[in-house]
C-alpha cells in the first residue's frame, strides 16, 4: 500500500515551518544579550528552512482528511521526530558550540524528546541563545511538536486524530473535546499555564527571567537541561527545590485530568486510579529514601532530607532527570529504587517517559489475575480499572509493549557493552534514553554525561530516545517489513 505522499510532505512541511520559527525566539534571546554571531546564525537556519516549508505546504494540493490513513500517520511522526533533531541540531553545529554531527544530533534528539542526557562539559560557557534553544527544545517536545501542529494550524485538513494516537504517550488518549484540534489546544493552555505559572514561582524565589524560563522549560517538557553544570544544586535554594520538584511532579499527571478545573470538577481528578497510584508511589519512594539516608547520615536534620529524597524521586519518577545532588553515591537500596522507578515513569498522557503508570498497573493486575485462575480455573474475571473494564485488545497491546521494551532494552544493552562500559553504565544509558530520563548510574550517572561514547553509540542512544518518546512501536514499525508491504 503507497503512501499518502501529498498529505505527508503537507504535514512534514508544516513541522519544519513550527521548528525554523521556534528558532527565532533564541534569536531575539541572542539580540538581547548582544550575541550577534549567535543572533546571525539562528536566523541563517532558520529563515531557510521556514521558507522551503512555506513553499512546500502552500503549493501541495489539499486533499480530504480522511485520505490519511493510519499507516501515513505513523510516518508522518516518526520521520518529523528524525528530521526535526536533525533541523535543532543546526546551530548547534553552525556556531561551533558542538562542531560534531553525531554529538549535536545527540543533544538536540535529548531535547525534543525531554531526555535530558547530555554530551557537554562545560554548559555555563556556552552562549545565552544557544543554551535558550537547548531547554527550549524541551518545551516544544514535552507536549509535542505535532500535537502543536494541529493546534495552530487546523486548516492544514489533516488527519489529527491518526497523528496524536501515533505521537501521544500511553496505552490510551482521552479527548477533551469533540474535535482533535480543540483538544491539542486545550491541552496547550494548560501547557502554557504550568508555564506561566512556575517561572513566576521561580522569579519570586531569586532566580532571573532567564534562568526561570529555563529551568521552566526543562520542568514542565520534564526535561532536565540546565543552564549550570550543578545543575538545580546551583541555586542552593531549598524554595527552588521545593517548587521545581513540584512542578515536575504535577506534570508527571495525565494532562487530561487538568481538564476537570476547567469544568469546575477538580474533585474527578482524585478518583483517578492511575492519578493515586502515581502519589503513592513518589509518596512511598520519599519516605523510604528519606528514611535510609536519615539511617546512614547522608544529610543535615529531616528537613534537607526530606526535601532532597522528593526532589529526586520527582524528578526521576517524572523521567526529568535535574539534579540537587549525586545520588549514585546513596545507599543500594535507594539507588534500586530510583531504578525501578526509571522503568516505570509518569503517567499516560503526561510529558514524562518510561512505560508509564497505567501499564504497571494493568501487569499487575494481569499477573493477579492469572494466579487467582489457577485456583478458579473457571471463573470470569475481567481486569478492571476503576469502572472501566480493560478490553482483551487493549491488554494485548500492554503485554506487546512491555515484552518490546525488554527485548529493547537488553539487545541495546548488549550493543552499548561492545564499547567496553561496565554492566551497570551500559544497562542504565539504556534505560536513561529509553525511558527518556537523561541521567543513568556510574559512567553516566547525574555529575557525568554521554561524550565519552563513539559515534555509532550516539546515534543508537539518540534513536533510542525518539523510539522511547514515540512509545516503540512508531519508530520500529518504520524497520519492519511489513510496514512497507505494498499488499498490506
Amino acid at each position: 500500500m503507497l503512501l499518502n505522499r501529498k498529505l505527508i510532505a503537507k504535514v512534514l512541511s508544516a513541522v519544519a515551518s513550527v521548528v525554523g520559527a521556534a528558532m527565532l525566539l533564541p534569536a531575539a534571546v541572542s539580540a538581547v544579550y548582544k550575541e550577534w554571531d549567535v543572533f546571525r546564525i539562528f536566523l541563517l537556519c532558520s529563515l531557510p528552512v521556514i521558507l522551503v516549508g512555506q513553499i512546500v505546504l502552500r503549493t501541495t494540493p489539499s486533499q480530504k482528511t480522511e485520505d490519511l490513513r493510519m499507516r501515513d500517520g505513523f510516518f508522518i511522526v516518526g520521520v518529523s521526530w528524525l528530521a526535526m533533531s536533525l533541523i535543532g541540531a543546526l546551530p548547534f553545529m553552525f556556531s561551533g558550540a558542538i562542531p560534531n554531527f553525531a554529538d549535536a544530533y545527540f543533544e538536540t534528539a535529548s531535547g525534543f524528546t525531554t531526555t535530558g542526557s547530555t554530551i557537554l562539559t562545560e554548559i555555563e560557557h556556552l552562549p545565552r541563545g544557544i543554551l535558550f534553544w537547548r531547554s527550549f527544545t524541551h518545551w516544544l517536545g514535552g507536549m509535542g511538536v505535532l500535537v502543536l501542529t494541529i493546534a495552530i494550524l487546523p486548516k492544514l485538513g489533516i488527519g489529527g486524530q491518526k497523528i496524536m494516537r501515533a505521537e501521544t504517550t500511553g496505552p490510551t488518549m482521552d479527548k477533551i473535546s469533540f474535535t482533535v484540534n480543540e483538544t491539542a489546544r486545550t491541552l496547550y493552555k494548560i501547557y502554557l499555564v504550568f508555564t506561566l505559572l512556575e517561572t513566576a514561582m521561580l522569579c519570586l524565589g531569586g532566580l532571573s527571567l532567564y534562568d526561570a524560563l529555563l529551568h521552566t522549560f526543562g520542568t514542565v517538557g520534564t526535561g532536565g537541561f540546565s543552564s549550570y553544570n550543578a545543575s538545580v544544586g546551583a541555586f542552593h535554594s531549598g524554595y527552588v527545590e521545593w517548587v521545581i520538584g513540584f512542578f515536575m511532579m504535577a506534570c508527571g499527571v495525565n494532562f487530561s485530568l487538568y481538564s476537570n478545573i476547567y469544568k469546575k470538577t477538580p474533585l474527578k481528578i482524585f478518583k483517578d486510579v492511575e492519578f493515586r497510584v502515581y502519589v503513592g508511589i513518589i509518596c512511598g519512594s520519599t519516605l523510604f529514601i528519606t528514611v535510609m539516608l536519615l539511617i546512614h547520615n547522608y544529610y543535615n536534620g529531616i528537613a534537607d532530607t526530606l526535601r532532597t529524597a522528593f526532589f529526586q524521586v520527582s524528578s526521576i519518577m517524572t523521567t526529568t532527570g535535574y539534579g540537587t545532588v549525586d545520588f549514585d553515591l546513596w545507599p543500594l537500596p535507594c539507588r534500586f529504587v530510583l531504578f525501578v522507578l526509571m522503568l516505570v515513569g509518569g503517567c499516560a498522557g503526561s510529558t514524562g517517559g518510561g512505560m508509564k503508570v497505567i501499564r504497571a498497573i494493568l501487569v499487575y493486575k494481569l499477573v493477579r489475575r492469572g494466579t487467582f485462575r489457577k485456583l478458579h480455573p473457571r471463573a470470569v474475571s475481567p481486569i478492571k480499572v476503576g469502572d472501566t473494564t480493560i478490553s482483551a485488545e487493549t491488554m494485548s497491546g500492554v503485554t506487546g509493549f512491555v515484552i518490546l521494551f525488554l527485548f529493547t532494552t537488553l539487545l541495546s544493552t548488549l550493543l552499548i557493552s561492545l564499547e567496553n562500559v561496565s554492566l551497570t553504565t551500559a544497562l542504565s544509558s539504556v534505560v536513561a534514553c529509553l525511558s527518556n530520563i537523561g541521567p543513568g548510574f556510574e559512567a553516566v550517572g547525574p555529575t557525568q554525561n554521554f561524550a565519552f561514547y563513539s559515534a555509532p553509540a550516539k546515534m543508537l542512544l539518540s534513536v533510542l530516545m525518539i523510539a522511547g518518546r514515540l512509545e516503540l512501536f512508531t519508530i520500529i514499525l518504520l524497520f519492519t517489513p511489513v510496514y512497507w508491504n505494498r499488499k498490506k
